[in-house]
């Protein structure tokens, strides 16, 4: 089957459905859900997010110029959905959500403690691009939960059970197929003995194809004896062709003289 050609639009899926925190100038915070974020810059760390303009956390980012970006899990599915469909103008989003506020490490927002990584960021500038305008930030600290902090202190992420998002649907991370690199790293020690291993058995049964077969041909052999034992004990040197065409000159004879008779 071949490919249909859909209008122009965001098909850019998975992304990951992450949580905003803000703050405006009074001190009230608030959370809301966001889609259209990503990292856009490595050095200097910076990111963006993508918010409507109508949206009540939009004038709070507006006039503070920070906000923090929440990773989201898949216990916390609900919480994300949630936050995405209810207007903090009408209610107490951490109220509802049983969500847990904590002092950021730079900023003056709050960080969502049961997320696993908190971006801490600060506003550079704001694109009005259309329906969306894009927040264009620094980021100014991460701030991640030593749940997910091995013995040789390294961050693993999935043990948190990232959520993502898919077009208008939540899902959890699949299983890990290969790490970054993987298709053109050099094989391990072990790998290359196990092909050597391999190779060398595979040299090994074809030499026992070889020995298989000479001893077919030894068995053969075995026969022709067989043969000139019952020849009393001389080796049969007629051909059955010439043996054949033997038998049939001495059956025409008779016939032959019969008709010379006649």
């Amino acid at each position: 089957m071949g490919k249909r050609q859909f209008k122009p639009g965001n098909m850019l899926y998975p992304v990951p459905a992450v949580l905003v925190t803000v703050t405006d100038r009074e001190g009230n915070s608030n959370i809301f859900t966001v889609a259209w974020a990503g990292t856009i810059c490595t050095n200097p760390p910076m990111l963006s997010i993508s918010v409507r303009s109508e949206r009540h956390s939009y004038h709070m980012m507006k006039e503070t110029g920070e906000f923090v970006v929440n990773l989201t899990t898949e216990s916390m599915a609900w919480a994300t959905d949630y936050c995405g469909v209810r207007s903090g103008r009408d209610v107490d989003k951490w109220k509802e959500t049983g969500l847990t506020p904590e002092k950021a490490n730079v900023v003056d927002v709050p960080v969502i403690k049961e997320s696993p990584v908190n971006i801490e960021c600060r506003v550079v500038k704001v694109e009005e691009l259309g329906s969306h305008h894009m927040f264009i930030a620094d980021v100014v600290a991460v701030d991640v939960d030593e749940a997910y902090m091995d013995e040789k202190d390294t961050f693993h992420l999935s043990m948190a059970k990232p959520l993502a998002y898919s077009h208008g649907r939540y899902y959890g991370m699949g299983e890990e197929l290969g790490s970054f690199g993987y298709s053109v790293r050099k094989q391990e020690k072990g790998a290359k003995a196990g092909r050597k291993t391999s190779k060398s058995a595979e040299k090994g049964a074809k030499a026992g194809r070889k020995t298989s077969k000479s001893a077919e041909k030894a068995g053969g052999a075995g026969k022709v004896r067989k043969s000139a034992d019952v020849n009393g004990g001389k080796k049969a040197t007629t051909r059955p062709e010439q043996t054949r065409k033997a038998n049939s000159q001495k059956s025409d004879g008779p016939r032959n003289d019969k008709k010379r008779q006649k």
